[in-house]
C-alpha cells in the first residue's frame, strides 16, 4: 500500500512538472520582418569623360539675317568624343539642329549644322567647357558658313547618361550673297548617352 502511495505521489509529481518543461511563459518570438531595398540608379562613380556619345537636344533659339528676324523652339541630335587629360577635357562634336522659325523679313532658316570643339574643366562628374567651331545655316535663300562660339556645363547622372545645358552665337557675314549679315544665339537642354 505504502508502495502505490510512493508511486501515486510520484506520478502526481511528475504530472505537475511536466508542463513547466513543455513550454515558458514568455510569448513565441515574431518572425523576422524582412525589409527589400530600394532599387538604387547606378550614380556616376568616375572622374574620366574620355569616350564617344550621342544624343539629343531640345530649347529656344533666335536669329536676325538683314531686315528679317525671329525666335523659335530648336530641336536636334549631336555626337562626338571627349579626352580626359585630368583637369582638362578635349573633344570635337557634330550637331544638327532644327527649328519652327518663319520670319517677318522673308528669309525662312530651316536648320543649323555645327562642326564644334569642345575645351572644358574636369570637375568630376560636372564638365564646364567652351564651344568654338563652324556653323552651316540653310534657308529659303540658301546656305552658308560662319563661325559659331558658345559655352555650356555638362554633369554625369550616372556612368553613361550625362545632361547638360548650353549657349551657342552664330554669325555669318554676308549671308549667301544677300549683303545681309546672319547673327544667332540658341539656348538648349541635351541629354547625352556616353559609350
Amino acid at each position: 500500500m505504502l508502495r502505490t502511495k510512493i508511486l501515486a505521489a510520484t506520478a502526481a509529481t511528475c504530472a505537475m512538472a511536466v508542463p513547466a518543461f513543455a513550454g515558458s511563459m514568455d510569448p513565441a518570438p515574431a518572425e523576422p520582418i524582412v525589409v527589400a531595398p530600394a532599387p538604387i540608379v547606378p550614380a556616376y562613380t568616375g572622374n574620366d569623360w574620355t569616350g564617344g556619345y550621342i544624343g539629343l537636344n531640345l530649347g529656344y533659339g533666335d536669329y536676325d539675317a538683314g531686315s528679317a528676324s525671329n525666335d523659335g523652339m530648336v530641336y536636334g541630335i549631336q555626337g562626338g568624343y571627349d579626352h580626359d587629360f585630368g583637369n582638362f577635357v578635349l573633344g570635337g562634336e557634330l550637331e544638327y539642329q532644327a527649328n519652327d522659325f518663319d520670319s517677318t523679313g522673308g528669309v525662312d532658316l530651316d536648320s543649323a549644322t555645327r562642326a564644334k570643339l569642345r575645351a572644358g574643366y574636369d570637375a568630376g562628374p560636372a564638365l564646364i567647357y567652351g564651344v568654338v567651331g563652324a556653323v552651316n545655316a540653310d534657308s529659303n535663300l540658301g546656305s552658308d558658313t560662319g563661325y559659331t562660339l558658345g559655352a555650356g556645363v555638362e554633369y554625369m547622372v550616372t556612368d553613361t547618361v550625362s545632361v547638360a545645358g548650353e549657349y551657342l552665337y552664330d554669325e555669318i557675314s554676308d549671308f549667301n550673297g544677300t549683303g545681309s549679315d546672319y547673327s544667332a544665339n540658341t539656348v538648349s537642354a541635351r541629354v547625352n548617352y556616353r559609350f
